[in-house]
């Protein structure tokens, strides 16, 4: 394998890990981005404090052969509407004037499928954009910026990938929170067991980003998501299946949970730590299907149960 020069946004964050713990293995040099500390340090990363929303004064001594802009404000809820706008937005305008004033000719783009809205109806990567959120706007338009800098010149290749929930080592999120109701021995279903949670393994995600980066297409757009679209009763009894086998289920009913999550709202400024925006997101189905991947040959090397099997070995069944 040819060896690159490779700067990457968001290094720091939990996908950027591990994409350049992969590059770093691969043997390319890395130039490392962000405005929070690495998780991990490798030698032939070199690792630049920066924020992607002025990167004027970035200064690369070394021809650089592609770029991955990672960088974003995405959690939601947990911010305030212009954050989104500010980080990802000004993120994509920025990071594309560096490419310009590089000369770089690669771009791979994370957007996220909020772009599709939530959905009990299947989404594609043919679906219209109808997002509802300040981060899914955000991403959209951000698409919009990366686009406008591919069509600019015919030596220009962008690749946006839509992931769906990723999980894996280092995430901290949702899988995560899950693993770690699991393993109390105990799980209540919020409200429904058939809502549809597309996901896919970190490890999986960035396998497909190559396969579709190197595909060689001008502007390649598609969903990072398993081609099973799993939900939360199957991802459940998958966990169960790997690392918890004596859970006992209960589902609370979807109405008491609404009423709660009303109830609760009143109580926001009072510092209870509970968000209904995020109670409410737990009953909706984000539905999304691998279209692209499918279509174009794509070889799975994980499915959800060898995903969580692997990232119990590796960090000792606790799901970290």
């Amino acid at each position: 394998m040819e060896r690159m020069n490779i700067l990457v946004t968001g290094a720091s964050g939990f996908i950027g890990t591990h994409l350049i713990r992969t590059l770093s293995q691969q043997g390319h040099h890395i130039i490392a981005l962000d405005i929070l500390a690495p998780r991990e340090q490798h030698s032939n990363v070199e690792y630049i404090a920066a924020d992607v929303r002025d990167l004027s004064t970035l200064q690369v001594d070394k021809p650089i052969d592609r770029i991955y802009n990672f960088a974003a404000v995405h959690t939601t809820p947990g911010h305030e509407d212009i954050e989104y706008f500010d980080t990802n937005i000004s993120g994509a305008i920025e990071v594309t004037e560096l490419a310009k004033r590089l000369e770089v000719n690669e771009i791979v783009f994370t957007s996220s499928i909020s772009v599709y809205g939530p959905n009990e109806e299947s989404r594609s990567e043919t679906s219209p954009l109808t997002p509802n959120s300040a981060y899914g706007f955000s991403k959209a338009q951000a698409e919009m910026i990366h686009k406008s800098w591919a069509s600019d010149k015919d030596s220009r290749k962008l690749t946006i990938v839509r992931p769906a929930v990723v999980f894996g080592e280092g995430e901290g999120g949702n899988f995560t929170r899950l693993a770690k109701v699991l393993n109390k021995g105990v799980f209540p279903f919020p409200g429904r067991k058939d809502t549809i949670k597309a996901c896919i393994y970190v490890k999986e995600l960035l396998l497909a980003i190559d396969f579709v980066h190197t595909n060689n297409q001008k502007i390649a757009t598609f969903n990072g998501a398993f081609p099973t679209k799993y939900n939360i009763e199957q991802i459940v009894d998958t966990f169960m299946d790997v690392s918890y086998p004596n859970v006992r289920k209960v589902c609370i009913p979807k109405q008491f949970l609404l009423s709660s999550a009303k109830c609760i709202s009143y109580f926001k400024g009072f510092g209870l730590g509970i968000n209904p925006e995020r109670i409410t997101k737990l009953i909706r189905s984000t539905n999304i299907d691998a279209d692209y991947l499918t279509q174009n040959g794509y070889d799975y090397q994980y499915d959800l149960k060898s995903s969580l099997a692997d990232w119990s070995t590796h960090t000792s069944g606790k799901y970290l």
